[in-house]
């Protein structure tokens, strides 16, 4: 059974903030590039927590830490309060050395989330995975999953235990009581300019995961145009950070780079990447996706010593999509999260006519190539800006979107096309696709008169110190 650590005493919290400096203080001490002490993060932290600061001032601290960042130590101890600001879940002994996760940046067409859960499972892992909503470009885990009739993100402490313990494997939202104050912090940077902060994103990203109490975490940092990091320097920076602090919490934690500047699949909208993560399921779908899920799922098996090398581990996560056990194992989570076993069941069938179950938008529209050529790039940004308008995507936290809005790629970059090939099928509801929108996406496939080519591998690098 899943027992949940609670933060220190209250008490505890008032000697401790007794011993801090006051609001302005602290404001003043990061602005002027000094270094905030445990006790003064505790007591920011707690802060939060309790409501008794203002938001102006949460908001200025945010800034300044933005403007002046953190030093390793600081990072390291932000991460820890932010952990301890809610429950820790703790799990039964005999889980310890397999609870495993991953967590990605964000992207275009990023689902490897969707199939590498069951596909751990289906190899003995337990995966508690706690994901996210989409915000501007980048698709949420939780908005695709909700595509699937019934498939409900709300889970008690008490039922995701069971699923685990069941099924080995579940895809929830983020607690009112697990770690309340990434949630405040992240709502008041949204708004502040603060978002891309280094250590802001060190400690909201791994203080979750440490919340889930894990053995072993791999951080998919992606760059390039349409990732939050354009560079892999910077995006390298942003993956030292989080594995020096996951390691420093007891988490065997490692980060793969991966591009970001075309989509990964062929299919981007919340309906669309379940059904290209079922096929992947499958033993099909896109080669870039099942690169993605092999490898990071075959380094993870490595780092809990389910495999004895990360290339025997992949083998084995590749043996799951193709024998079947891992299709059966998102079956039985969409089960335990909701879904009908009817509508479970004929999603996860060898043959499927999925519009029969998601909802089908009710107009397509194919564009075709301007020019002949060899695709050297479709811009994922442009793209992901397009289907946003269209309802895909929400500009702020809480708002609805279309689940059924999104766009199926109808070649492969490094495919040599000839005019008037049809290259993308839109789907789209209200507002209706605009000519705006057509020169967007034309303006999107970027044709070369270079041979084709195949694309390389999507991980640049792993990094695990």
């Amino acid at each position: 059974m899943a027992e949940e650590k609670r933060t220190p005493a209250a008490t505890d919290d008032q000697n401790m903030a007794e011993k801090s400096l006051s609001f302005p203080e602290l404001i003043r001490k990061k602005r002027d590039g000094e270094k905030l002490q445990k006790n003064d993060i505790r007591h920011f932290i707690q802060a939060l927590k309790h409501g008794s600061i203002q938001d102006s001032q949460i908001g200025a601290l945010l800034m300044a830490i933005r403007l002046r960042s953190m030093d390793p130590e600081e990072t390291l101890s932000l991460t820890q309060e932010m952990m301890l600001s809610g429950k820790v879940l703790e799990w039964p002994e005999s889980w310890h050395g397999v609870m495993v996760d991953k967590h990605s940046t964000g992207g275009v067409g990023d689902k490897v989330s969707l199939p590498l859960a069951p596909a751990l499972a289906a190899c003995g892992c337990k995966v508690p995975m706690i994901s996210g909503r989409g915000l501007m470009h980048t698709g949420g885990t939780l908005d695709k999953l909700e595509s699937v009739p019934g498939y409900s993100v709300h889970q008690t402490a008490e039922q995701m235990r069971k699923i685990l313990e069941e099924v080995g494997c579940c895809i929830i939202g983020q607690t009112e009581e697990l770690v309340p104050a990434d949630k405040i912090l992240y709502a008041i940077r949204d708004v502040t300019a603060t978002v891309d902060s280094l250590p802001l994103i060190t400690g909201s990203i791994i203080c979750k995961k440490a919340a889930e109490s894990l053995r072993a975490l791999v951080l998919d940092v992606k760059y390039g145009s349409a990732a939050l990091y354009k560079t892999l320097d910077s995006a390298r920076e942003l993956a030292k950070s989080m594995v020096t602090v996951g390691n420093q919490l007891g988490i065997n934690t490692a980060a793969v780079l991966t591009t970001m500047d075309y989509p990964l699949g062929q299919r981007v909208g919340n309906s669309l990447e379940v059904i290209e993560s079922l096929e992947c399921l499958k033993g099909r779908g896109p080669a870039d996706l099942r690169e993605l899920v092999t490898k990071i799922g075959g380094y993870l098996l490595w780092m809990c010593q389910k495999a004895k090398t990360p290339e025997s581990g992949c083998e084995k996560i590749g043996e799951t999509l193709g024998n079947g056990s891992a299709l059966r194992k998102f079956q039985a989570m969409l089960e335990a999260q909701g879904v009908k076993h009817a509508t479970a069941q004929a999603l996860c069938a060898e043959k499927v006519d999925y519009f029969q179950i998601f909802r089908l938008a009710p107009y397509q529209e194919e564009l075709h190539a301007e020019n002949e050529g060899t695709v050297e790039t479709i811009q994922a940004m442009a793209l992901a800006e397009v289907l946003s308008e269209l309802g895909a995507g929400r500009s702020k936290a809480g708002q609805s979107i279309n689940l059924s809005v999104g766009a199926e790629l109808l070649v492969n970059v490094g495919q040599r096309i000839a005019k008037g090939t049809p290259w993308i099928r839109v789907y789209y509801e209200k507002p209706e696709l605009q000519d705006t929108h057509r020169h967007t996406l034309q303006a999107a496939l970027v044709l070369s008169d270079c041979p084709p080519f195949t694309p390389g591998s999507r991980i640049t690098e792993i990094l695990t110190s």
